[in-house]
């Protein structure tokens, strides 16, 4: 089967979990355990964490990472994708994050009280665009 990164955003639609990998300053991977959701203005895939995460420092220093999402299940089907990758900052990424939030979670109750938690927690956004694909045949 080859996948395209339509398929694989087609797939992060309705399936957040995942696992990150960045690039730590020694050349090892980090890996995190995230929700990743699509963002539909520009393609790339978004996930959300804090300025001060070794992630957000990793894509500073070394901008790629590479994401494996799967089914809820776990066992079943997954994608991964990797690509060149940036981190958006506040206050410019707030409307990325109300965004980001409505993909993985929906609604939230409170649209005020997450901006403020987003501003006290120092949300970044980090962005993810899809040089490559896979998996891209059964094994």
């Amino acid at each position: 089967m080859t996948l395209t990164a339509d398929d694989v955003r087609d797939f992060i639609r309705s399936h957040h979990h995942g696992v990150l990998a960045t690039i730590r300053r020694d050349g090892a991977p980090q890996l995190s355990p995230v929700l990743v959701g699509v963002d539909d203005e520009d393609g790339s895939l978004v996930i959300s964490t804090r300025e001060t995460a070794m992630k957000t420092a990793n894509v500073r220093q070394e901008p790629r990472a590479s994401v494996c999402v799967f089914q809820d299940e776990f066992f079943g089907r997954w994608v991964q994708a990797e690509g060149s990758a940036t981190v958006e900052p506040l206050p410019a990424a707030m409307n990325g994050l109300v965004r980001y939030y409505r993909m993985v979670a929906g609604e939230h109750p409170d649209w005020d009280d997450y901006r403020r938690a987003m501003e006290r927690e120092r949300r970044v956004l980090l962005h993810i665009r899809i040089d490559r694909v896979g998996p891209t045949r059964a094994g």
